[in-house]
């Protein structure tokens, strides 16, 4: 954190200025101030609707910032020890595709590990980029792909020195997390952007004791999603630079997909929620990290569970571990991850983060207390002995390596044809298949369509996996290339 005075929050303070004003509104939105929409302010309450408000003078433009919005992400930068932050509206999905955008042109490579975010991909869709894959190391026993071994990028580089950029989720939502700094450091010398998808890793920037930032390891771009452990509402999140990046073009590059009427209900909870972990994150962080640890020596002791931490570290895939993250590897009481996010949610009214097919997050964050932990823990013990079973023939698979064919932008715009699931074998994919959480493509555009692959979208529809992404809602057919069936090697593009 740098010298300015973390205490202010200017987009907060000019809305409150404003209200006293009395102004009267002839501009949008057109439910001014709520009394238009008498129904909407007695859901959301009249002090919500009265800063529910257009951009204006005394309010600054996000497109183009002059005054407190600027003096606002001069302060999210100085808190997050970044050269600049940008405000971002439309997610952190809208973070991560800026970065790409402001690094990457059509046919330019961009190396990233497979288990990316589809927001990632959708954006190579747009703009052309091509994917040159690490595949992150396995743990089959939990199910769940790990980060990318140095040497592994080592390798992609000397493959492809013409890449403009390597791209890090980190940490992912399971807490692991990459040699941030050695990547970071073999981009640089080979002359490569270095951009880090961190939607999970807030509290990394003021938890005390937590994995390495991107900001500390040197990288170019983050995208921080301040409203998953930062307290910020819904949508809202950073975008951050460091030195080498023109902020001048990167605020174009923001402006060619970002709205034009910028939230300030987003904005100014960015603004306040910055201001909140600026001055006590470190507090907030150790209250979590000690939740967290209780809860996880519990379930660890109720037997068969498995809540993983630190002794996952093993120096390269596994470079370090988020101990904020309360995962429970299910598959030893013989559930899978859905299964025991669905018990949870319709027997105990507990909502977790997500169930997968081997595991479950619980997602906790200051908010939480202790009875809430002691009431998870209870209903997971609960469980074990009401639905114990057998745990034959769950699968354990979270990843699968794929065989990228052709682009996601020539597989995605290219001729197609709609193939019932059973007669895709062999076929080119020219759409996505995931699971939301966490979105993680099973299959992307341009990937080839394996027995394997089939197989696992079959079983993750049983289990109640939430699927999404095809045209076919109900996930029965799949569009693929047209008249293109096992693409010869020589088309291959990686």
């Amino acid at each position: 954190m740098g010298k300015l005075d973390q205490t202010r929050a200017p987009i907060l303070e000019a809305l409150e200025e404003m209200k006293t004003a009395r102004l009267v509104p002839f501009d949008v939105p057109g439910h001014k101030r709520g009394k238009g929409n008498p129904d909407l302010t007695a859901f959301l309450g009249e002090k919500c609707l009265a800063v529910d408000v257009n951009s204006m003078k005394m309010l600054d433009n996000l497109c183009h910032p002059v005054s407190v919005i600027k003096e606002a992400e001069e302060l999210a930068a100085d808190a997050f020890g970044a050269a600049n932050a940008f405000f971002m509206v439309g997610g952190t999905t809208s973070a991560v595709q800026s970065m790409v955008l402001s690094v990457c042109k059509r046919g330019e490579k961009i190396i990233l590990p497979r288990n990316v975010h589809r927001s990632v991909i959708n954006i190579m869709i747009l703009c052309g980029a091509v994917p040159v894959y690490v595949n992150p190391d396995m743990n089959h026993e939990l199910g769940i792909a790990l980060g990318m071994r140095l040497s592994e990028v080592e390798k992609a580089i000397r493959e492809n020195p013409d890449a403009k950029a390597i791209l890090v989720n980190n940490p992912t939502y399971y807490g692991i997390c990459s040699n941030l700094k050695g990547i970071t450091d073999l981009a640089h010398a080979h002359g490569m952007k270095m951009l880090v998808d961190e939607a999970h890793g807030t509290q990394l920037y003021f938890g005390k004791g937590l994995p390495m930032t991107a900001m500390e390891a040197g990288a170019d771009m983050a995208a921080v999603s301040m409203h998953k452990s930062g307290g910020s509402l819904t949508q809202s999140s950073f975008l951050l630079t460091g030195p080498s990046m023109n902020p001048g073009y990167v605020r174009q590059i923001i402006n060619l997909t970002q709205t034009t009427s910028g939230s300030y209900l987003l904005m100014s909870s960015l603004d306040i929620s910055r201001r909140t972990l600026a001055l006590h994150g470190e507090e907030i962080f150790d209250k979590v990290m000690s939740m967290v640890d209780y809860a996880r020596k519990e379930i660890n002791q109720i037997g068969d569970y498995y809540a993983y931490s630190k002794e996952l570290i093993n120096g390269d895939s596994i470079y370090d571990f988020d101990v904020t993250k309360l995962i429970v590897n299910t598959l030893p009481i013989g559930l899978a991850g859905i299964e025991v996010y669905d018990l949870l949610r319709d027997e105990y009214d507990i909502q977790t983060e997500f169930g997968d097919i081997g595991n479950c997050l619980a997602y906790v964050s200051v908010g939480d207390r202790p009875r809430d932990i002691e009431r998870l823990v209870s209903a997971l013990a609960e469980i074990r002995r009401l639905y114990k079973k057998d745990r034959t023939g769950l699968m354990t698979a979270e990843y699968i390596n794929p065989r990228v064919i052709y682009s996601p932008q020539d597989a995605f715009y290219g001729e197609k044809q709609s193939l019932p699931l059973a007669e895709c074998k062999d076929m080119v994919c020219a759409e996505f298949v995931m699971c939301y959480p966490p979105g993680i493509p099973i299959l992307a555009p341009g990937e080839l369509i394996t027995q394997e692959i089939l197989d696992y979208i079959v079983y993750a529809k049983e289990k109640g996996c939430s699927m999404t992404g095809p045209e076919d809602m109900e996930i029965n057919r799949l569009n693929v290339m047209k008249g293109i069936r096992s693409a010869p090697a020589a088309t291959n593009l990686i």
